[in-house]
């Protein structure tokens, strides 16, 4: 009896899934070295199951040496070189965009400095791009300011709470001390027994 013609499509039964993936990956994998010594071709095969694992076959040296003749006979240096220079471009771009944002900073900094507002040394955009910025420097200034700030009156509130606890300690050294001669004191002011019938006995 001949085998009926399989219908391409996902095998929605998970198990029948992984027993075909298992018999066609082995079928796969052999008939790639079988074309390999028949045909005297290097061969390279990558699979990824749908769990995420790979499977690879390199039919003569390492799956890195054939990726590498891959690239190389595909023209993988030049778009590697093409790559390259294109990165130097947009370094260079960068570059030249902050030289010419230094130098309008130190212009804006000569204008500021010289004071002559009238003699129309900056455009307005050159204007409007020293406003921005200085808006950010203000905004940094303050910034810092307040955290300075914050941090000395925490300070300020430490230094508070230690000379709190050091005056606790001495207004109780000082209770302690004033109490125990203020009792001695009492003590002393009590005229002794002897002395008192010695007195009734002169009379």
């Amino acid at each position: 009896m001949a085998r009926g013609k399989v219908q391409m499509k996902r095998i929605e039964n998970p198990v029948h899934r992984q027993v075909s993936f298992c018999k066609r990956r082995a079928g796969l994998l052999k008939k790639a070295k079988e074309l390999s010594v028949l045909c005297d071709a290097e061969i390279g095969l990558i699979i990824f199951s749908s769990h995420g694992k790979h499977y690879e076959l390199a039919t003569k040296g390492t799956m890195q040496g054939l990726i590498e003749k891959y690239v190389k006979s595909t023209g993988g240096t030049d778009q590697a070189d093409q790559a390259k220079g294109k990165q130097i471009l947009d370094s260079k771009k960068e570059i030249n965009l902050l030289k010419h944002e230094i130098e309008l900073l130190q212009k804006g900094l000569r204008y500021m400095s010289t004071g002559e507002a009238g003699s129309g040394t900056m455009t307005l955009d050159e204007l409007h791009v020293l406003e921005k910025n200085l808006e950010i420097w203000i905004y940094h200034i303050r910034s810092a300011k307040m955290e300075i700030m914050f941090k000395e009156i925490q300070l300020l509130r430490n230094k508070e709470g230690i000379l709190k606890e050091a005056n606790g300690f001495l207004q109780q050294k000082i209770d302690e001390h004033y109490g125990n001669t203020n009792i001695i004191q009492m003590v002393t002011n009590i005229p002794h027994p002897l002395t008192i019938q010695s007195e009734i006995y002169q009379f």
